[in-house]
């Protein structure tokens, strides 16, 4: 689906070094290495803005940089080591513009031509040689950095060149830009965290400790903006809506969903009423009234008011609404859990869906954990078309409408959970498992089989130490290394288990 909102792209910092008295001996290293740091900054681009200062070789240039990158506004900057340089250039950049620091230690070739090799011709294949230099002042300075090594990854060898550059294929190449990749992502996450706005929808469901969240913590930590909306918010919008707005929505509906019959083993689950599917369409389109309205970015919700009143038959049909905003870009977590709704946005920034979930059950049999949930669902990393059934009621909660039966598609999956801790920090605990192909309750809610790295038991001996929330969000690949990135850019503990 279309998003409603586009996400914030990453500014990225680049700058590569040299030694200043280097290019006067050895005809053209200056430009070759600068050409290096094109290529990189033109790889870079298909990730977020590029802001390449280009070289710094002394440590007048490295003000200079610090400076210009501050003026940029990056998010964090990459140090590409193109030859030997003194760290009394690099320093001062990072003395001046404090956005994270990835060094990139990517070397032109995977061998040097020996026979032939001249000390100019060697020197644009020594990137490594001033790394640990960099790291001892950058330590001892207290500037905290991370490294990248491997093959710069080019497609032709450059003129000057006397060796083999195509390195493209090589696996140090394909694992240094995958970690490049990433922490574009993770840059990514920030910025459009830091712009985001987040609605709270009503209240948290009552007696639900783990769920209830600080809004300024949220803000302090995350930069998320958090928009407390009552239910009247909504409500409103249900008088303006027409019947084509209503019929598009239905349109939309019976695109992304097939309408089931009545379930087999669960009386309260049955095939939904023309009614219920056209109330829940009505009530779709007054969501994304209300998104719009306040420019929300992500939306947690929960209402619990007294039998019979109008807001519990508004709040009936929020499911299939909530899940088609999941699907365009504005991640819906049910009851009042503004933690998982983060979750659910970071996933979905990254393109990896982000399911909301708790645990359904343990298959021993299977040696899997179940996991799922009666609320939204992400369409987009459904295996098949999710089905909607009618609930006669919505266990545990007021009201009865049409909810989501459907599983995540089959394959590697991680979970992420953010917590709070006792010190009043969040905390990310991540986990990489599989979803695999078994049998699910049908009784209108999602349901996935994962199976972890370890029995279920052990795995859960090591998830509960951990004190989750008892929801998390659940995306499809492997994607512990990019979580790790997020979790250091937004300067959150985290866990991977």
């Amino acid at each position: 689906m279309e998003r409603i909102k586009q996400i914030k792209k990453a500014r990225i910092g680049l700058y590569s070094v040299g030694l200043k008295a280097y290019w006067t001996q050895f005809e053209g290293l200056e430009q070759r290495l600068i050409n290096y740091g094109k290529f990189i900054e033109k790889k870079l681009s298909q990730f977020g803005e590029v802001y390449n200062f280009g070289l710094v070789d002394d440590e007048i240039k490295g003000r200079e940089a610090g400076e210009w990158l501050n003026s940029n506004n990056v998010d964090f900057v990459f140090c590409h080591s193109a030859t030997y340089c003194t760290s009394s250039s690099v320093l001062p950049v990072h003395q001046i513009c404090n956005s994270p620091l990835v060094i990139l230690n990517l070397q032109p070739t995977a061998s040097m031509n020996y026979e032939k090799t001249s000390t100019g011709e060697w020197l644009a294949h020594c990137g490594a040689c001033p790394v640990p230099e960099f790291a001892n002042a950058l330590n001892r300075a207290g500037v905290d950095y991370k490294i990248i090594n491997g093959l710069l990854g080019l497609e032709e060898t450059p003129e000057i060149s006397i060796t083999d550059e195509v390195t493209v294929n090589r696996k140090e190449a394909i694992r240094a830009w995958r970690e490049i990749s990433e922490w574009a992502q993770a840059a990514t996450v920030k910025r459009t965290l830091q712009n985001s706005r987040f609605g709270f929808l009503g209240n948290n469901y009552s007696g639900m400790l783990d769920m209830y969240s600080d809004f300024t913590m949220v803000q302090s930590q995350m930069g998320i903006h958090v928009e407390i909306l009552e239910m009247c918010d909504l409500d409103k919008n249900l008088k303006s809506i027409t019947e084509e707005e209503i019929n598009a929505k239905m349109a939309s509906v019976k695109e992304f969903f097939q309408i089931s019959g009545d379930s087999p083993s669960d009386p309260i689950a049955k095939k939904p009423s023309e009614e219920q599917l056209k109330w829940s369409c009505k009530v779709a389109v007054a969501q994304e009234k209300m998104i719009k309205e306040y420019d929300l970015d992500a939306l947690s919700y929960y209402y619990h008011g007294s039998n019979g009143n109008h807001y519990e038959d508004l709040q009936s049909g929020f499911i299939v609404g909530h899940s088609l905003l999941t699907a365009a870009g504005i991640p819906c977590a049910g009851e009042g859990d503004l933690k998982t709704a983060i979750a659910m946005k970071i996933c979905d920034i990254v393109e990896k869906g982000g399911s909301f979930s708790e645990i359904v059950a343990v298959d021993y049999n299977e040696e899997t954990i179940i996991l799922g949930h009666d609320g939204p669902f992400h369409i987009s990393i459904s295996e098949g078309v999710p089905v909607l059934r009618g609930m006669g009621v919505y266990h545990g909660k007021k009201g009865s409408g049409v909810s989501v039966e459907a599983k995540v598609k089959e394959g590697e999956v991680t979970t992420l959970g953010i917590t709070q801790t006792i010190d009043g920090k969040m905390k990310m605990i991540i986990s990489e498992g599989k979803a695999i192909k078994a049998p699910i309750l049908m009784i209108g809610n999602t349901q996935t089989h994962i199976k972890f790295k370890e029995h279920p038991d052990k795995y859960m001996d090591k998830w509960f130490v951990e004190a989750p929330t008892h929801h998390c969000a659940m995306s499809v690949g492997h994607n512990a290394s990019l979580f790790e990135k997020i979790a250091y850019l937004l300067n959150l503990n985290k866990i991977i288990l």
